[in-house]
């Protein structure tokens, strides 16, 4: 249990500073950083060579985020000094001028196909910037760029978290053993596991829609109101549905790499002509206060508004939209394996080997990543939109700004993770901090743990800022849980990572680079302690689900 306290310490410690004492992350992230270290050092026996190809490896990743960041805000600055952003925010006032609308259809679908497209953060770099070119404020448009990475990210990037996270989780030879002695293959399982998680994320996450909207009244609204948020709800509730049917069916009858992208691909079009023709509207709109109001931790350092020296001539809708919509394909033709755009682009790889004669290796594909599209898709708008070279020079310096900016805390952050991730390379005979403690919360529960296994996924994904780390790390964990309480294993696995959705929420290093794409510096705490809120209701909801599946509804599978 000391042990385990100890592993806690660093997680702890973050939480204190960023979210109790609101210190700014380029703070704390330094001291968490050194007390990870060592922590590593002097309880795990972490050899210097480990710490330091951890920091290695670290640095690639955080290259990889940079890179993607860069994109992101490249091309909302494009749009800025190119005057289409101008016309993006006119389009959406057409469909209706109404916020929570623009939420819904913004965050909701557009943000869960992104995030079924490419995955890895991608929605919070897309989505968020652009909110804040649509007047929303700064932190507002991090809050829900944080929300959307919840439901849709179980299937995120064509089902990775699946495919990759549980899949390459579970290899043992004691799955194995099991597959035998059921008579089915891994390809079955993980159907099933994806189809168990899509029908929690679906009872769970069906009401995400309108939390989005109920916290962004209550928390930026003149009246500080949930009611102002709940008085949509018909409407809201039809968006999530929307979504989360076609989602839920694709899963059990298609498999797991098209649930987020189906769901979405229904759902816009959808919601998007049900809100034109007022469909279970409400008659008033909601506006944020006059941003002449706005309190300063609302506020970032990106400003949205055009320049008007550098706007190039009038500009249409469709040439206004069509960077994002050819973003928008691009990703997800280079994630359809079958067509190989996608192992073309991974061909130009750069790979490190045993660093520092261990077994950590770090490695980048830049051409796969959505940074590259996210330039390209810049690139086009600097053609279509005929842009001046001064405008062209002015998005690019306040783009490489910005990302310079980020790069600090993140040069922290993401070694940090490393180290927690790599610490069962040790010499003391522990396992990892992320290990010990999920079997400390499994040995202080026992047989309700069940409540508690998409805890332990929230954990990972918080540790980690990914879905696929957290299933990587405890899905074979979650799998001899279940074996040893004697219920389905698929189920605990699959509650594992619906939790480690629900976990990208409040990921430290999510959080960091969300605020990084908007400016938002200095008050990661904030939205720490925003998303919070939506990450306790998913993980309180799927835990009463998952209570309800183990004494109640018991799956007729038995596997």
């Amino acid at each position: 249990m000391d042990i385990a306290i100890l592993a806690f310490l660093p997680i702890l410690i973050a939480a204190v500073l960023m979210v109790g004492l609101r210190l700014s992350a380029k703070i704390v992230m330094p001291i968490v950083f050194i007390t990870t270290v060592a922590i590593a050092v002097g309880g795990w026996q972490l050899s210097t060579a480990h710490i330091f190809a951890s920091i290695i490896q670290g640095f690639v990743v955080t290259l990889d985020i940079l890179y993607v960041i860069f994109g992101a805000i490249l091309l909302l600055n494009l749009l800025k000094f190119s005057g289409g952003i101008d016309v993006i925010r006119g389009s959406f006032s057409k469909i209706s001028e109404d916020r929570r609308v623009q939420v819904i259809i913004i965050v909701w679908l557009f943000g869960s196909f992104l995030e079924g497209a490419a995955g890895f953060g991608t929605p919070a770099a897309i989505v968020a910037p652009l909110l804040l070119a649509l007047g929303f404020p700064t932190a507002t448009a991090v809050m829900l760029g944080m929300m959307v990475q919840s439901t849709a990210v179980t299937f995120g990037a064509l089902g990775t978290p699946i495919l990759i996270g549980v899949a390459s989780g579970l290899q043992s030879a004691e799955f194995n053993s099991h597959l035998l002695d059921h008579g089915i293959g891994a390809p079955h399982y993980l159907h099933v596991v994806g189809a168990q998680a899509a029908i929690v994320h679906a009872l769970v996450g069906t009401l995400m829609p309108t939390l989005m909207i109920a916290m962004m009244t209550r928390f930026f609204g003149v009246r500080k109101s949930w009611k102002e948020g709940l008085t949509i709800w018909r409407f809201s509730l039809f968006a999530g549905l929307c979504f989360t049917i076609p989602y839920v069916l694709t899963a059990i009858y298609l498999g797991p790499e098209f649930p987020s992208l189906m769901g979405s691909l229904v759902g816009l079009p959808t919601v998007m002509y049900a809100a034109k023709k007022g469909f279970l509207l409400p008659d008033t709109k909601w506006d944020f206060p006059v941003r002449a109001s706005w309190p300063e931790e609302w506020m970032g350092h990106v400003s949205v508004n055009s320049n008007e020296n550098n706007i190039s001539p009038k500009i249409s809708l469709f040439n206004a939209w069509l960077p994002y919509v050819f973003l928008a394909v691009l990703l997800v033709v280079s994630r359809l394996s079958y067509l190989g755009l996608g192992d073309r682009l991974k061909a130009l790889k750069f790979q490190w080997d045993n660093l520092l004669d261990t077994s950590i290796s770090a490695s980048t594909t830049p051409l796969y990543l959505p940074g590259t599209f996210l330039i390209i898709a810049g690139i086009l708008v600097i053609v279509l939109h005929r842009m001046t070279r001064s405008g062209v020079i002015g998005a690019v310096s306040e783009s490489f700004k910005i990302t310079i900016s980020a790069g600090f805390v993140l040069l922290f952050t993401v070694p940090m993770v490393r180290i927690y991730i790599n610490s069962g390379l040790n010499e003391s005979g522990l396992e990892s901090m992320p290990i010990l403690m999920a079997g400390w919360v499994a040995g202080a529960v026992e047989n309700i743990y069940p409540i508690f296994a998409s805890t332990i996924g929230a954990l990972g994904a918080f540790i980690a800022g990914s879905n696929t780390v957290s299933n990587l790390m405890f899905s074979l964990f979650q799998f001899g849980v279940a074996q040893n309480l004697g219920i389905p294993t698929h189920l605990l696995v699959s509650l594992g990572a619906v939790g480690a959705a629900a976990g990208n929420m409040i990921a430290i290093h999510n959080v960091v680079a969300a605020c990084a794409a908007v400016g938002y510096f200095g008050k990661e705490g904030n939205i720490l302690r925003l998303t919070l809120l939506p990450t306790l209701y998913y993980l309180m909801a799927v835990g009463f689900i998952g209570w309800l599946l183990t004494t109640v509804f018991v799956p007729t599978i038995p596997y």
